[in-house]
């Protein structure tokens, strides 16, 4: 995934609470084999309502996402994260967030960030009357500025070290390559994977395994 170290783009508001993940990406998505999911992002509220934040002119090209309490709840569904990553968010601001989007949020380059209810009110009134202010992220400092404004958030250190370096939990599980491919080299016969390393053949005959006819 991306590496997160600092951001700045304009904001959308999106002023409603307990939004779901079945509202964030609407199930019949979520069959889709592909993470452009961005086309769907609130699809069902956007199809019924014209004037929805994020479709106003402008809006168009904002990149953080103000929310209202407990955003992401619902269902545990990676598509939501990955809609929101994928329509080109890279910040969503809150005052809480579902446990599991949250997490989902870490692990595709999206940073959620926590804020008071009054911060976020502010936030959101800011991006409705003035939608071209840029608003400037840093994750290494842990702080959100825009004109006039300045705030610090917290953040798990072991979640703020993976968004910084770009690592997911392929990425992660990758720094030891090097420990694992020495393991994987001392394993014996019976214990190596399949598709690791050519399987012997036994009995001396290509192909003769227990099952596929061959004596025991």
């Amino acid at each position: 995934m991306r590496p997160f170290t600092q951001h700045e783009g304009r904001m959308v508001p999106l002023d409603r609470g307990d939004v779901d993940t079945d509202q964030i990406i609407p199930k019949q998505y979520c069959k889709r084999v592909t993470r452009e999911l961005g086309p769907f992002l609130f699809r069902d509220w956007r199809d019924a309502d014209p004037d929805f934040a994020m479709d106003r002119p402008q809006h168009q090209g904002a990149s953080i996402l103000i929310a209202g309490d407990n955003f992401g709840c619902g269902s545990s569904r990676e598509h939501a994260a990955w809609a929101v990553e994928d329509a080109g968010y890279r910040v969503v601001v809150a005052p809480s967030f579902g446990d599991i989007f949250r997490t989902n949020c870490h692990k595709v380059g999206v940073l959620p960030v926590v804020l008071s209810n009054e911060d976020v009110r502010h936030l959101m009134e800011l991006a409705e009357t003035e939608p071209d202010t840029v608003m400037k992220v840093d994750l290494e400092t842990r702080s959100l500025s825009c004109p006039g404004w300045q705030r610090d958030f917290e953040m798990d250190e072991f979640v703020r070290t993976c968004l910084l370096n770009g690592w997911d939990d392929v990425g992660l599980t990758l720094r030891h390559e090097a420990q694992i491919t020495a393991f994987e080299a001392h394993l014996p016969e019976w214990a190596v994977p399949v598709g690791l390393a050519p399987r012997p053949a036994r009995g001396g005959t290509a192909g003769t395994e227990r099952g596929d006819g061959g004596d025991d």
